[in-house]
């Protein structure tokens, strides 16, 4: 018999790949962009064996989930072909595997070529910045290899998305969006969701900061909630700082996000967000502090 929405809800931990991942504390996504353009870092990993030392880097600071992306998302960014992507991605996959047959390894992709390449070769995770609604193939390429999806809301495309982004309730529609997403996603027989509202995607500053506010009402969809507010350039704005000073002010916001209910955090700065999690941790439970 079929299960109900709610019958999915609050889970606590998933199956990926070769681990098992706990949502007991928040995990932590590494940002591994292996592109020429992307707003951050863009060139920086382009090189497969720079992409590589950096994912497993990444790893050994605290990192649970490396994400791959071979196509900047950035506002105004360009696409590119499937095969283009795929000669980014695929080579820095298999030599991470290589070295560490355990990692957790999401690729960011809308395609589904992509995505099926991708977890042919073991990725576990496809990170999906249209929110399923980009590829009619997707949904099957997922349920295929029993993958777990992140499930993003963004209005509009990377070409237009911040052109006057307008919203009468901006955390009533995402949570709309994100739950019918979520009931196409079951539909396939997809189970290991995480939901993602998108900031910066498609929202303004206002929007961005409203989303941070009420994040917890998220937590009313029982699926796991991954924010991903990395050196986004709200953060600049607000802040006067330009895209490779803001880290710190990133970890205090994945802090606050990490107090509201969030599971995930996706971020370029492992060691950071990894001491934002230990002190959450504390936080969260207090006696664990005394021992310390």
């Amino acid at each position: 018999m079929k299960k109900t929405l709610n019958e999915y809800r609050n889970v606590f931990e998933y199956r990926l790949g070769n681990s098992q991942l706990s949502f007991k504390l928040p995990c932590i996504m590494g940002i591994l962009n292996v592109t020429p353009d992307s707003f951050s870092d863009g060139g920086q990993y382009f090189d497969t064996s720079k992409a590589v030392k950096h994912a497993l880097n990444m790893l050994e600071e605290g990192a649970d989930i490396i994400d791959i992306g071979g196509e900047s998302s950035r506002p105004g960014a360009r696409t590119v072909s499937v095969n283009e992507e795929l000669q980014r991605v695929i080579p820095v996959m298999e030599e991470i595997l290589g070295h560490r047959p355990d990692a957790v390894i999401s690729i960011d992709t809308s395609k589904s070529e992509v995505a099926d390449k991708a977890l042919e070769t073991g990725a576990s995770i496809v990170n999906d910045i249209s929110g399923l609604s980009g590829d009619k193939n997707m949904c099957s390429v997922i349920s295929k290899h029993n993958s777990a999806v992140v499930i993003m809301h963004m209005k509009g495309n990377p070409e237009n998305m911040q052109i006057n982004p307008y919203y009468d309730d901006v955390v009533g529609e995402i949570k709309s969006y994100l739950e019918k997403q979520l009931e196409l996603a079951l539909s396939f027989g997809i189970e290991k969701i995480f939901l993602d509202p998108g900031i910066g995607f498609g929202k303004s500053i206002v929007h961005n900061l409203e989303i941070l506010n009420r994040l917890d009402e998220f937590n009313e969809l029982g699926f796991p909630l991954l924010i991903g507010v990395s050196r986004k350039s709200f953060l600049g704005k607000l802040m006067n700082l330009q895209i490779n000073d803001r880290d710190d002010v990133t970890s205090m916001v994945e802090l606050v996000s990490m107090l509201k209910g969030a599971k995930a955090i996706r971020t370029h700065n492992v060691k950071k967000a990894f001491q934002a999690k230990t002190l959450f941790s504390f936080i969260d439970n207090p006696e664990v502090a005394v021992n310390v």
